[in-house]
């Protein structure tokens, strides 16, 4: 009878353990090096994640990776084997996140990738389907840009980006747009995000006399390449990718950054979006939050790993339906629940997922702004 009743009592405490299993999320950040801009407001964002998911505790567990894509995937591989996360969020740069896709699927740990290239979750195979990707894919941003380009009648355009996954799929998307709308493009220049000056690039590029000319970078990197262009005497007009989307730009910028056009988040603008868009109280909810615990307006780089939490939030509960936290089944079931997910608003936009797009922004993901006495404002 004694037995029994161990026997009784140990069961209950390992269906109570399995009951409020927790939940480990890790989530790497470049929060030194030169991509720190971008990861700073990342890891900061951490503290806003939700701590608990319906009845369960949900651990965060972050890392630094000092911007360096061979240093992510160690990281990646230290929360999956030694922490045996459920799911991880990051990294901060395109480069990074693509090169840690194979250890991800090796593992079968859903990534939800906070960071800007398309190419992270396109074309989608049985690598991308463990990954999402919580930015606007560069076709949404892109398509608006060349909207603009012809209302104002461009016709030749100048290109430079980042000389890596980022500034290498802009230069694919944009080629395929431009020519689509009867818009040549005349100049491709590359650069490394570390280069402090570009005056070749631009030389180049101004020699072919372009109507506009487009910059594809992330960060602070984008606007040295316009620094160059102004310095040089470029007077046609600029516009830039959702990549410059932080208020350094601005600062960093100055004057020779005024009347940039680019496409991305509401969060820029946010006192001039309409009360009726979906996004508008979540972006609010993060900007106060953050400004609150950090007595400064985060870069909309740290609502991506917002929006994770927020995709989590919603499929975490499917998961739970199906298998216990710290299983492979889990595991399968979170990736599952975040292909699935559907109207769900977060700061950036509307996310609609399916089997083949794991980004799932539409055109409430982005706003056309421009920058005018120094500040962001809704393109008119």
């Amino acid at each position: 009878m004694k037995f029994n009743k161990i026997i009784l009592a140990t069961t209950l405490a390992i269906a109570t353990g399995a009951a409020n299993a927790e939940i480990k999320i890790g989530v790497v950040t470049s929060s030194s090096g030169p991509v720190a801009m971008v990861g700073i407001p990342q890891k900061n964002t951490i503290a806003l994640l939700p701590q608990k998911i319906g009845n369960e505790t949900v651990r965060y567990i972050s890392l630094d990776d000092a911007s360096d894509p061979t240093a992510s995937v160690k990281a990646v591989e230290k929360l999956i084997k030694e922490n045996k996360v459920d799911a991880i969020i990051g990294p901060s740069g395109s480069p990074n996140a693509m090169a840690v896709i194979g250890t991800i699927a090796n593992a079968q740990v859903p990534l939800l990738a906070p960071v800007g290239t398309s190419a992270i979750v396109m074309p989608m195979n049985d690598q991308r389907k463990w990954v999402f990707k919580t930015t606007q894919n560069d076709e949404v941003i892109a398509e608006a840009l060349v909207n603009d380009m012809v209302k104002r009648k461009v016709k030749t355009l100048g290109f430079i980006g980042t000389a890596d996954p980022y500034g290498e799929n802009w230069q694919k998307v944009i080629s395929a747009l431009a020519q689509k709308n009867g818009i040549s493009i005349v100049a491709k220049e590359s650069f490394q995000r570390q280069d402090t000056s570009l005056t070749g690039q631009a030389l180049k590029v101004i020699s072919k006399k372009p109507d506009a000319v487009l910059i594809a970078a992330p960060g602070s990197s984008a606007v040295t390449p316009q620094v160059a262009l102004f310095d040089r005497g470029y007077k046609g007009q600029i516009y830039q990718t959702h990549g410059a989307a932080l208020n350094q730009f601005l600062t960093l910028g100055g004057k020779k950054v005024e009347n940039t056009i680019l496409a991305a988040s509401l969060m820029l603008v946010i006192d001039e979006v309409p009360n009726s868009h979906p996004s508008k109280p979540i972006a609010q909810k993060y900007l106060n939050d953050y400004k609150a615990k950090y007595n400064e307006v985060p870069a909309t780089f740290g609502a991506n790993v917002y929006d994770a939490g927020l995709l989590l939030q919603k499929a975490v509960p499917v998961a739970l339906t199906k298998a216990k936290p710290g299983t492979p089944e889990f595991r399968i079931a979170l990736r599952d629940a975040l292909e699935n997910t559907k109207e769900l608003p977060g700061t950036q936009g509307v996310y609609n997922m399916n089997r083949t797009d794991h980004s799932g922004f539409d055109k409430r993901g982005r706003e056309m702004i421009i920058v005018k006495n120094g500040q962001w404002k809704i393109l008119k």
